[in-house]
């Protein structure tokens, strides 16, 4: 039995809760947003796009209840920078997309929440103590797994079944290199593909290392996720060389195919971390979120070109077949 002054002590807590929730929405809140990448671009148009709106389901309307700080961060000199005027603006929370800018966000401020996107490696590269429990300040969504890059490469083995070389082409300033090639080493001697591990920092290096590398036959390439050890794939057709690539845009620009994680749905996940730090939770508490959803998508232009036919097997799994 419930004594009388426990009730009324409950009425009391009871009443105070739509109180302390109206007055948390009532003031403006404020989100800094810092991304790796031109505000021109497409893709970050779409990434901010898909997390206003996935924050708005979420009751936050921006100039009501919310101010949002965007930074767009259009090359690796500008992450510091950028990241220290978004610290200096003390928002509540701060979104970081792709692994160096959270690094430089991190470098700024060890109090402040960081919710991050696009990171592979978030172990490895200092920013959590584990997945399951962060610690610190620091938590978010992986981009990918580590058996990722196994995947990658048998489906391109699948495709070309003489492959029996595969240059795995990364920037280590902009992408956890060895924690990908770790994964690959594992899945290559399966394949019986024999890996070449390939660094580069920019177009030059890029272009040198896949002309190179064509020189010998059966060769492949797998491009990790980093825009800027990407090339035009007209190239790499024109040297005959299988890719998968980890965006689709490079495949809408004639490149082979890609495997992705679907990015505008993590982030419109990301949003509902972003929500509850500012009602009140950590992030130590907030565990890292592995993907569940991935795209597939194949040019057969591409692998005509290129002299290949794409397995009925492979084309039932793509989200999209561009012709």
């Amino acid at each position: 039995m419930i004594r009388r002054r426990e009730f009324i002590a409950g009425l009391g807590s009871a009443a105070a809760w739509p109180l302390a929730g109206w007055a948390q929405q009532s003031r403006m809140r404020r989100v800094g947003i810092l991304v790796g990448g031109a505000e021109s671009d497409a893709e970050m148009q779409a990434f901010l796009g898909a997390f206003r709106l996935g924050f708005e389901k979420l009751g936050w309307s921006e100039g009501r209840n919310v101010r949002l700080d965007v930074r767009f961060a259009a090359n690796a000199d500008w992450f510091q920078p950028l990241a220290k005027e978004l610290v200096a603006l003390q928002p509540e929370v701060i979104l970081a997309r792709a692994t160096p800018v959270v690094d430089a966000v991190r470098r700024e401020s060890r109090t402040i929440p960081i919710i991050f996107t696009s990171v592979s490696d978030p172990i490895g590269s200092g920013f959590v103590e584990s997945l399951a429990r962060p610690g610190g300040n620091i938590t978010g969504f992986l981009l990918y797994e580590e058996g990722i890059t196994g995947k990658w490469l048998a489906m391109l083995k699948e495709i070309a079944p003489r492959l029996t070389r595969v240059a795995i082409i990364g920037n280590p300033k902009n992408t956890p290199y060895e924690y990908f090639l770790r994964s690959a080493d594992a899945a290559a001697a399966k394949l019986a593909i024999e890996l070449v591990p390939s660094r580069v920092e920019n177009a030059a290096d890029i272009e040198h290392t896949i002309e190179t590398f064509a020189r010998v036959p059966n060769g492949g390439l797998l491009f990790l996720p980093d825009l800027t050890s990407q090339t035009n794939p007209d190239l790499i057709v024109r040297l005959r060389l299988p890719a998968v690539y980890s965006l689709r845009r490079f495949v809408a620009a004639g490149g082979l195919m890609s495997y992705d994680t679907d990015r505008l749905d993590q982030v419109r996940q990301a949003a509902s971390y972003v929500d509850r730090i500012l009602r009140g939770e950590k992030p130590a508490s907030l565990p890292v979120q592995a993907p569940t959803k991935y795209e597939t998508v194949f040019n057969l232009k591409t692998a005509k070109a290129l002299g290949l036919t794409i397995p009925e097997t492979l084309l039932a799994t793509a989200d999209e077949v561009i012709q």
